[in-house]
C-alpha cells in the first residue's frame, strides 16, 4: 500500500552494522493506549532508502511535515528496518 502521514518529525538517523540504513520516527497528533491506564503518543516508524531525502529529513527535525510512503510486506536489511519506506516530503510547516 501507499499513503501520507503528517506529524512532527522526531528524528532521522543512519544506523546499522552491515547495511547502513536511515530510520526515523514521526510523532502524530493524538494518543493511543497499549494497555489499560497508559497513554503513548502515536508514532510512525519509517525507513528512508534515498540518502538525499534522508539528509533533507535530518535537517527538518522538530518541524511539522507530510510524508508520502510505500508499505511493503516485509523489511529488507539493505532497505531499512521498517515496512514503511518514505518516498517524498510533501509539505513542511
Amino acid at each position: 500500500g501507499a499513503g501520507v502521514k503528517a506529524g512532527t518529525l522526531n528524528y532521522v538517523v543512519k544506523k546499522g552494522y552491515v547495511f547502513k540504513t536511515y530510520e526515523g520516527i514521526l510523532i502524530m497528533e493524538g494518543f493511543r493506549t497499549e494497555s489499560r491506564g497508559t497513554l503513548q503518543s502515536n508514532q510512525f516508524v519509517f525507513s528512508v532508502d534515498n540518502a538525499n531525502l534522508a539528509d533533507s529529513l535530518m535537517r527538518l527535525s522538530g518541524r511539522h511535515v507530510e510524508l508520502k510512503y510505500n508499505e511493503y510486506l516485509g523489511a529488507l536489511p539493505w532497505r531499512g528496518y521498517s515496512n514503511f519506506i518514505v518516498e517524498e516530503i510533501l509539505s513542511v510547516k
